[in-house]
């Protein structure tokens, strides 16, 4: 044989045991995660948890938020006697509810025993550590920790909080806020979220749909205004003659500024209330979010055009918001195609709504179309439109009209809604009233024509527009300054002695 042939065959023997030792390194190297993941069984998990921890608490920081969209959009629809109160408010109500959502009103939204199908009954003041756990029923699927699921189910609580008074500014006691949003926050929120997020009677046994809280969150809010505001009454110089005045806001960019930060928000919202961050579902959600927005304004926009022949700035902005709102419970239910009807729809029913509310009610910012009227489309929209498949993976309740031909679960949606509406309404006209027969609910006329900053908090949200402040132009010498409650004389003696010799 040649040694050329044999060499080769040397070669040729070498290089096959040079690739069997390498497959044989690369199958240990293979095994060897498996075997130490075999071992240590709990790795899988923890990196699950982790990542579900760190979504939740994301999307929670977004809807929280959302407290800086309501307050530009309230400001911009207030005029500019009332902004200060506004921001006051919205921090003041973030606060106080943050104390009663942790007392109790978490455990009565989410807690185990009790009467279950009526309300929780455990995880009042809860503690937290590292990891810790509590037993929370209907998202005990959710592997984020306790104290995650309680901080993105509390800014839900503050959101629907915060609708409650875009019905109610520029005329209602400061101190109503905090009156109201305790027992709000504590129980008239928890019971209806219990119902329909928390494993109550409606979610549970018939099957009622609400992923995100057209229903829990929004018509919850403005339900509890729409009482308030039967209560309270119109501002000063709203009606006249059987016909309703508008009184613009001072800033419509700030309000539109407001929406987009919603808009923003509404990305933590609706995605967030997956819980989950390992099972992808919350792309799904955002895109169907995004697009229910977008059909909302431009629809809002076109049905105004086609109604008042103007492009309303306003307008525009509450049919994304009455869109975002809509799209907010069938949001993990529908697909896209879906999501723009759905939208579509309410921005129709907000321009709709507004001018009709309008004759009757004075609703400065439009909450009660745009969070009502649309809460209540989203809610019944996922009995049209519901696929059957996302809600089996969801595991409440079944497909919409739309795809099986039946009227149970709109049937389910159309309970809901009137369940809830009553109960809130109820409860909120009863405490309100309460509130009204004794410190009472409206500030008086004259501290309403004054503006609520200076009445109310003693200090204007734009002094250069209302007093003389150092640098800016003075205003003639009979115009208050300080504190417009004191008397001319009063005014002027108080310039006199300033003005004299030590």
């Amino acid at each position: 044989m040649p040694r050329s042939s044999i060499a080769f065959k040397k070669a040729l023997m070498k290089r096959k045991l040079i690739l069997v030792l390498a497959a044989a390194v690369t199958m240990a190297a293979a095994l060897v995660p498996i075997a130490v993941m075999a071992d240590d069984q709990t790795a899988t998990q923890a990196a699950g948890i982790a990542a579900d921890t760190v979504w939740v608490i994301v999307t929670g920081c977004l809807v929280m938020f959302m407290q800086a969209g309501f307050a530009m959009l309230e400001v911009g629809y207030s005029r500019m006697k009332n902004v200060g109160t506004i921001v006051a408010k919205v921090v003041t109500n973030l606060s106080v509810s943050s104390i009663a959502y942790w007392a109790v009103g978490f455990g009565f939204a989410f807690g185990a025993g009790g009467w279950f199908a009526f309300l929780g009954g455990s995880g009042f003041f809860p503690t937290f550590s590292p990891g810790s756990q509590l037993h929370l029923p209907a998202i005990d699927a959710s592997t984020a920790t306790a104290s995650a699921k309680w901080f993105f189910e509390f800014v839900f609580c503050a959101v629907s909080l915060a609708i409650v008074w875009g019905t109610m500014i520029e005329r209602t006691k400061f101190i109503v806020y905090i009156l109201f949003g305790i027992p709000f926050a504590a129980f008239i929120y928890p019971l209806i979220s219990h119902q329909l997020f928390g494993g109550g009677f409606l979610e549970a046994n018939l099957g009622a749909q609400d992923f995100a809280g057209s229903t829990v969150v929004h018509l919850t809010g403005a339900t509890a205004g729409f009482a308030g505001l039967l209560l309270l009454g119109p501002r000063i110089g709203k009606y006249e003659k059987g016909r309703p005045n508008a009184i613009p806001g001072h800033n419509m960019p700030l309000a539109q500024l407001g929406v987009l930060i919603l808009w923003f928000g509404w990305f933590g919202f609706n995605p967030g209330s997956t819980l989950n961050a390992t099972n992808l579902h919350f792309a799904d959600v955002v895109v169907v979010t995004n697009l229910a927005a977008a059909a909302g304004a431009v629809v809002a926009l076109a049905t105004v055009f086609a109604i008042t022949k103007t492009m309303d700035v306003g307008m525009i902005g509450n049919g994304a918001i009455a869109a975002l709102v809509a799209i907010t419970a069938p949001s993990g239910y529908v697909e896209p195609w879906a999501a723009i009807v759905i939208g579509a729809v309410a921005g129709v029913i907000v321009v709709v709504g507004v001018l009709a509310i309008d004759k009757y009610l004075d609703d400065p910012v439009g909450a009660l179309p745009a969070h009502g009227l649309a809460g209540i489309w989203g809610t019944l929209s996922c009995g049209l439109f519901t696929v059957p498949a996302l809600a089996k993976f969801n595991g409440v309740g079944g497909g919409g009209l739309f795809y099986t031909g039946s009227f149970h679960q709109l049937g389910a949606q159309a309970i809901a809604v009137a369940a809830s509406f009553l109960a809130v309404f109820a409860m909120s006209y009863g405490l309100f009233w309460v509130i009204k027969k004794t410190v009472g609910l409206r500030v008086s006329t004259r501290e309403e024509l004054e503006g609520l900053d200076i009445s109310e908090h003693g200090m204007w949200g734009y002094p250069e527009s209302f007093m003389p402040v150092p640098g800016g132009v003075y205003r003639p010498p009979d115009t208050p300054t300080v504190n417009p409650h004191r008397s001319p004389e009063a005014v002027g003696g108080t310039a006199r002695a300033e003005g004299s010799p030590a």
